[in-house]
């Protein structure tokens, strides 16, 4: 069998949101919570899983063709919180506004890059901040908090994200960057 790669496609975010949102993840303190490293803090648009390397270029380009039809869009913070079922979370996260393009760009890359169609299921725009440890029991009656002052996240790019699976986190490193140069619908800014 070939060699494979684990991918997946995601909007980087700016340091400043990254160093806020680690800040606000450490208000939940329990041994049985792994923090996500800040370095890979990242907006998903669609996980791909592992695929053959040979594959990495046709990916690679149906990630520009997706670029280049979408317009950069603004994302507004609504609650740092325990996800994505409230009760029976299995990690925490800055999860955000709905988001009628962010739900587009999610769907059309999963269409474009699954066998499987797309779930008719909303698109939940996040960020994972930290995941359950297995080993240990689930953290009960965790809070959920809103930002103090609007926080917003300007999605101008999305990537072509690598992981390696690694202890005691993946390692992720962005293989290609996209600007998104679409047009907006009727011509107004997002």
């Amino acid at each position: 069998m070939g060699q494979t790669t684990r991918l997946f496609i995601a909007a980087p975010l700016p340091d400043t949101l990254k160093q806020y949102l680690t800040e606000q993840a450490a208000r939940y303190k329990s041994d049985a919570i792994r923090q996500v490293p800040t370095e890979n803090q990242h907006l998903t648009l669609y996980f791909i899983g592992n695929v053959p390397a040979t594959q990495l270029p046709a990916i690679q380009d149906i990630t520009a063709h997706m670029a280049q039809q979408f317009a950069p869009f603004d994302l507004h913070l609504e609650a740092i919180e325990p996800g994505p079922k409230p009760r029976s979370p299995r990690l925490t996260w800055a999860r955000f506004k709905s988001h009628d393009a962010f739900a587009q760009l999610s769907r059309s890359l999963t269409q474009a890059l699954s066998e499987v169609p797309a779930l008719n299921r909303e698109p939940i725009p996040h960020v994972t901040l930290a995941r359950f440890r297995m080993d240990r029991p689930a953290p009960h009656d965790l809070k959920s908090f809103e930002p103090a002052s609007p926080i917003t996240l300007h999605v101008n790019e999305m990537a072509v994200w690598r992981s390696e699976l690694g202890s005691p986190h993946p390692r992720y490193s962005i293989l290609q960057r996209y600007p998104l140069t679409g047009n907006p619908p009727d011509g107004k800014t997002v």
